[in-house]
């Protein structure tokens, strides 16, 4: 989906002001209203956020086929790309100088451009602040051996984290799967062997197999792919589960505050993504259809029905760490606290503790020696 499918319609920044003094407000993790820094002014979250949210599927054959999407379907929001990594993310409230919150490399604030996307229909807000995320950072860097120092005094500073809303996709899908394979049944046998020139008998297990055919179906509901390019897929998807359940309508007032990224993985490209996830829950089904103690699947063909989808955005505090001349990216859920990350090694402190090894059990041996 290109950018020249859509026409010009409103545009968004993560920026509401106090209706009491006019300064730059930031949505209060864990409430529903927007805090003022200066007056100490409550500004409540008017929307239909304030009502329970009515989630609605939109059919994703018939999103493809209109070549002109609404205006309450599409935004324009204001992004800098990264030239080294290539995330599209938007800048802090009037900020001069900014760093890449996912490669850490610093942004050329000229760079700034305007975008035009799906605009997302659900998110999840952030439900604890920068301080307590801070605490779940700090506490599972301290779980990591052999890290280097440098990592903990990182881990030490609240500005190193950003909270930034990442792009998701959901698909739900009805399956219909047809299979052939092979079923394996497992029989005991008795056999006879030479053991110290006597003569044994023993038994062992041996598999019979039998070819098979068959269907089976699927119904999948909220199969989460991550719209973005800019974190590690296997970490991010770590981060699950989210509680979807609890999704608020779409209200820029819940960014005030915070980034977002514009997602980078389109709609058709994430629905691959989906199905690749949902081929691991319908192998599953079909070993349990052939059934017998071992299973091979020799082909597979799915028909995918009723495809509906959401965009929504997923409240993640990520950082970036340089050590070493390589970027090390960690993550925290924004509702729950779980941490992932890829971790980096202090060569220095694992050399030490083998040395250190090494040298307590040459000096162990000696002693042993000298005692013979």
């Amino acid at each position: 989906m290109s950018n020249e499918t859509y026409e010009p319609t409103a545009e968004v920044k993560n920026e509401s002001k106090c209706t009491d003094c006019g300064a730059v407000l930031k949505f209060a993790p864990g409430t529903t209203h927007l805090k003022c820094e200066y007056c100490g002014a409550q500004n409540n979250i008017v929307s239909e956020s304030a009502a329970e949210t009515v989630v609605e599927e939109i059919d994703f054959e018939r999103f493809l086929s209109e070549a002109n999407l609404g205006a309450e379907q599409k935004e324009q929001i204001h992004t800098v790309k990264c030239n080294s990594c290539g995330a599209s993310s938007t800048l802090k409230p009037n900020v001069t100088a900014d760093n890449c919150p996912f490669c850490d490399t610093p942004l050329v604030l000229k760079n700034e451009s305007t975008s035009t996307i799906v605009k997302p229909k659900y998110l999840l807000p952030f439900a604890f602040d920068n301080k307590k995320a801070l605490e779940a950072f700090r506490k599972w860097v301290a779980g990591l051996w052999f890290a280097p120092n440098d990592l903990k005094l990182y881990a030490n500073n609240p500005d190193r984290l950003n909270g930034m809303y990442m792009p998701y996709w959901t698909y739900d899908s009805d399956t219909y799967s047809n299979y052939t394979g092979m079923r394996g049944v497992n029989r005991t046998e008795s056999y006879t062997t030479t053991v110290n020139g006597k003569t044994q008998t023993r038994t062992r297990t041996v598999t019979d197999w039998y070819p098979c055919s068959g269907s089976v179906s699927n119904d999948f509901d909220d199969v989460l792919v991550l719209a973005s390019k800019s974190l590690p897929e296997k970490y991010a998807n770590a981060l699950e589960p989210w509680d979807l359940s609890n999704l608020s309508d779409y209200n820029t007032k819940f960014l005030s505050g915070f980034r977002s990224e514009m997602y980078q993985v389109d709609l058709k490209e994430g629905f691959e993504k989906a199905k690749a996830r949902m081929d691991v829950t319908i192998r599953k089904t079909v070993c349990q259809d052939i059934g017998g103690n071992h299973q091979r699947i020799l082909t597979l063909n799915t028909r995918y029905d009723n495809i509906t989808f959401k965009h929504i955005l997923l409240p993640v505090w990520i950082s970036a760490f340089r050590y070493n001349d390589k970027t090390y990216r960690f993550m925290i859920n924004g509702r729950t606290g779980e941490v992932q990350g890829e971790r980096p090694w202090s060569w220095i402190k694992i050399t030490l503790t083998v040395l250190g090894v090494l040298g307590a059990a040459a000096a162990a041996y000696f002693i042993w020696q000298s005692q013979q």
